[in-house]
């Protein structure tokens, strides 16, 4: 019963991506917003489909914590699921994304409208200036800038590989930077077809104000994120315990 739920979620979820993007190809040509609804729309539609079939739903805490206007969200990273969901609760994110995904036929082309900021990692310093040039404008526009810090998946328990970029990026930008933790990576693993029952718990933390040293700010970033990631994750262990799925995973 988990793997076809898991499969029909799947056919649809890609398939609500599909009439989306193609329904949206005439905001190509039109302002921002009209095709940021229709983000938004795809975003909760995807979310309810979850919940429908694969019995996942969400609790979100904490958003009053964020400030109104531009700022920058450094989100835990354990799933696809964050890179979509946020798009149902931020005001107009940006996300800081690989610059690969830009070249994907249609999808690309809706990535470039969107405002959403491609890094080459490959790149170096001069990615990094880029990023941080691009984020400004962003910022200036009261947008939220949201990055992962570890700059890729990691599976729930994994050691974290927090990368200086954000430190970067906070330094140069002087924005308020928003902590988010998840446990998202419990509910909707990396690379694996399953999809499992459950709460996806996100919790946005106080806000790092500007003017911290570098190193300073990332171990700040690193340890509150950690920290209430590490409880998230416990407690859906603690709730869960006995019933297999997230936890029998964690633990094998």
């Amino acid at each position: 019963m988990l793997l076809a739920r898991s499969i029909l979620f799947n056919t649809l979820f890609y398939a609500n991506l599909t009439v989306h993007m193609i329904a949206a190809l005439p905001t190509l040509a039109l302002p921002h917003p009209v095709q940021r609804a229709f983000i938004r729309s795809y975003a909760r539609s995807s979310l309810f489909l979850l919940r429908i079939i694969c019995g996942t739903t969400i609790e979100w805490r904490g958003l009053a914590k964020l400030p109104p206007g531009a700022c920058i969200v450094a989100c835990k990273h354990q799933s696809v699921w964050e890179t979509f969901a946020l798009y149902a609760v931020l005001e107009d994110p940006a996300y800081i994304l690989k610059r690969e995904l830009t070249w994907i036929p249609v999808f690309g082309w809706h990535l470039w409208k969107a405002g959403l900021i491609p890094i080459d990692r490959r790149a170096g310093l001069s990615a990094l200036s880029r990023m941080t040039a691009k984020a400004q404008q962003e910022l200036q526009r009261s947008r939220q800038v949201v990055i992962f810090p570890e700059g890729t998946r990691r599976s729930p328990g994994a050691e974290p590989t927090y990368k200086p970029g954000v430190a970067h990026l906070c330094d140069k930008t002087g924005a308020v930077c928003v902590p988010v933790a998840l446990n998202s990576g419990l509910f909707w693993p990396r690379r694996s077809l399953l999809r499992y029952p459950g709460t996806i718990l996100l919790e946005v933390l106080d806000p790092i104000p500007p003017g911290l040293d570098k190193r300073a700010f990332l171990t700040r970033l690193q340890n509150v994120v950690e920290n209430a990631t590490e409880r998230l994750v416990q407690e859906s262990i603690n709730k869960n315990q006995g019933s297999g799925g997230p936890v029998s995973r964690l633990n094998s």
